[in-house]
């Protein structure tokens, strides 16, 4: 069943592929629902198997991938409880998507395909957290990676939708580098690839000193940085998150699917699975946490100046990763997994909320475009009420049990970088309380901004989208509180077969002896900061439109400055403007004067083909003489040639020396027939 459970979304894919076309819509609809739901029963087997009853279960399959020497890669597939409970949520994600897009993509004339690329990637994504070696696991990483190009360049005849899925494509290579390089560090100090070997060696040989300009690094410091690297890549942490909102020009679907429920979390997932190495890494931890911390506040900041429905919640994607991957960075795995899980479900149900609104509105994505459309669609409201509260940690609703569990336990650390990192993190979380707000009053509330044809098309969606919607509202509302005991807590050991954790660094143990108004403190800020948005834009705007006017008139300069700092953080913190002026702009003029016109059109034509054309032309002529036609220059070829091999046989020359007699010999005669011309 495990097996059947990896290998029937290839099969899923490949039908639909082969057979789409004698199939036809209706029948390639019934036959990936089947497969995909069928896969999803089967990882909820798999996860009460093995995480709740703590079972893990290794298959091996009697298949070599490749063997290049002491180096052999098996196809060998791990169910312990972090891959059960990635599967689940893979699974439980990827079948509602699958629904939807059965009816948003149902006008859409490649809709077949689209749904083979759909289970193409849940393939690849099942391989990743099933892999039980490192290069199996990279070729599930590098799969959902191809998976994600061919999803986010789906309308490959629109441009943006090219450069956003080559931009993806090239950013995600730099993070897969540093993934590649580590494993092969891995391999050089280890001598093998698979999971177990590694991480019960680690201790031995990792932290041991290798010197690098005359400078000691640890070796699990090494490691670990090329790993965290392609962690930084794939879950768009700042300097290496330019590709998420732009990922947003594929269909909606593949926003749910992708790039806020699976696939950026692959990188939480590789830390978590590589914590044997990380936690032996502490320089590299305090990096992880501190960039965690500085995605969080990061993309909160961004996400509360955009006017695009769907980079609102792409932004949000990026600051709650860094929630995840601080948490990982403070030794909490299991926090940073527990958020995971509840993300995927509000996140997936904003995003396919989001998805109905564009829907509705032929197309449209401008938040100021919107507004009232609560009369229109009143079922999508309510969904995205309920995703923006959970994304906003209000009390009660999933978000809340596990982003306060990892606020509670980073206020424990009384000292300055803890200090720093605690600070970001918490304002990310009072940004996050404002862009939700943001989002939901915007597009609901107030007038309606939408042309009048659409306001007669607008519509709730139909039984497909419908359903899979309230089926996501059910574990944004309830996850948290069901499984806060499985994931949380000093009796919960579910996932210690899959974490290593160091008894210095067992952090949770701390906030279970914090004071009350400490654990208290998070729900009162939420409850303040709502009563200040609703104060603020139902009771003080016009007070606001004022303040602004006298800015405007008397104190302009003041005005503009902040402005300045509206369009710093809408922006991206002009952080692409910065790049492409200092990185891509040197880049590009670099490779056209000096690698294309210099060495390209330069030196190696000159030394390169056109030196050997040259050289094989004067060869050639100069080997044409030979055949002059005259008898007595062929006689005088034939008893030299057996003088010469007569010599050799004589004196017992090896092979080496009678081809540079006979190319000697070559050049003695070229001369000689040219002497002979002349006269």
């Amino acid at each position: 069943m495990y097996l059947l459970l990896v290998f029937l979304p290839l099969l899923s894919s490949i039908s639909l592929l082969l057979l789409g076309r004698f199939l036809g819509r209706q029948g390639a609809s019934l036959l990936v629902i089947f497969f995909i739901f069928l896969s999803f029963f089967c990882s909820f087997y798999t996860f009460c198997e093995v995480s709740l009853l703590s079972t893990t279960c290794l298959v091996l399959l009697p298949l070599s991938w490749f063997t290049v020497d002491i180096l052999d890669a098996n196809w060998v597939f791990l169910f312990d409880p972090l891959s059960a409970t990635m599967l689940l949520v893979v699974f439980f994600v990827s079948s509602l998507v699958h629904l939807y897009s059965l009816e948003y993509m149902s006008d859409d004339p490649h809709l077949i395909r689209f749904m083979s690329y759909l289970s193409f990637f849940t393939f690849f994504m099942t391989i990743l957290v099933t892999s039980g070696n490192f290069v199996q696991m990279f070729f599930g990483w590098e799969g959902v990676g191809l998976s994600s190009y061919l999803l986010i360049n789906f309308w490959f005849t629109r441009i943006q939708a090219n450069k956003s899925a080559f931009k993806a494509m090239v950013i995600n290579r730099i993070g897969d580098w540093g993934l590649s390089f580590g494993i092969f560090l891995i391999f050089l100090f280890l001598g093998t690839i698979d999971f177990f070997v590694t991480f019960l060696l680690s201790n031995f040989v990792f932290n041991d000193y290798i010197y690098i300009f005359q400078l000691p690094i640890k070796i699990a410091d090494l490691i670990a940085f090329f790993l965290f690297l392609g962690v930084v890549g794939k879950s768009a942490q700042f300097g290496l998150h330019t590709w998420l909102p732009d990922a947003m020009e594929g269909p909606t679907p593949v926003s749910a699917l992708i790039h806020a429920a699976t696939m950026v979390t692959a990188g939480v997932f590789l830390i978590i699975r590589c914590s044997a190495i990380f936690e032996l890494a502490s320089s590299v931890m305090f990096l992880v946490s501190f960039l965690g911390a500085l995605t969080a506040f990061f993309g909160s900041t961004v996400a509360l100046f955009q006017t695009d429905l769907k980079k609102i919640i792409a932004y949000s994607t990026c600051s709650q990763l860094g929630y995840m991957i601080f948490a990982c960075g403070f030794s909490l795995y299991s926090a940073g997994l527990f958020h995971f899980f509840n993300h995927a479900f509000f996140k997936a149900l904003l995003f396919l909320s989001a998805g109905s609104i564009i829907h509705a509105l032929f197309g449209e994505q401008d938040i100021y475009k919107m507004g009232g459309l609560d009369i229109y669609l009143p079922f999508t409201a309510q969904m995205i009420l309920i995703g923006s509260t959970a994304l906003a940690s209000f009390p009660f609703l999933s978000g809340f049990y596990s982003k306060d569990w990892i606020l509670e336990v980073a206020s424990s650390f009384f000292y300055f970088d803890g200090l720093l990192m605690l600070t970001l993190v918490s304002q990310a979380a009072l940004f996050t309380i404002l862009y939700s707000d943001s989002l939901a009053r915007f597009v609901f509330d107030g007038d309606e901004l939408f042309p009048t044809p659409a306001a007669f098309a607008a519509g709730e969606p139909q039984y497909k989208m419908a359903s899979a919607l309230a089926i996501l509202a059910i574990p944004s509302i309830f996850s948290g509180f069901l499984f806060k005991d499985f994931f949380l807590g000093l009796g919960s050991f579910a996932l210690s077969e899959s974490i290593f954790l160091l008894p210095l660094n067992a952090n949770y143990l701390e906030s279970e002896f914090m004071f009350a108004y400490w654990r208290i403190l998070p729900v009162l800020f939420s409850f303040f900061f709502v009563f200040l948005i609703i104060a603020g834009f139902d009771f003080l705007l016009p007070f606001f439109y004022r303040i602004k006017a006298l800015l405007l008139n008397v104190f302009d300069f003041v005005y503009f400055a902040l402005v300045g700092w509206v369009d710093f953080f809408s922006l991206n913190w002009f952080f692409d403007a910065c790049l492409n002026m200092w990185a891509v702009k040197l880049f590009l003029n670099f490779s056209s004067e000096v690698t294309f016109k210099l060495i390209d059109k330069g030196v190696l034509e000159v030394f390169g083909p056109f030196a050997l054309a040259k050289v094989f032309s004067a060869f050639a002529a100069n080997i044409s003489r030979v055949t002059s036609g005259y008898i007595f220059h062929y006689s005088f070829i034939m008893v030299w040639g057996v003088v010469l091999l007569l010599l050799c046989n004589l004196l017992n020359f090896d092979s080496l020396n009678i081809e540079i007699i006979l190319v000697e010999l070559f050049f003695f005669l070229n001369y000689f027939f040219n002497f002979t011309r002349k006269i």
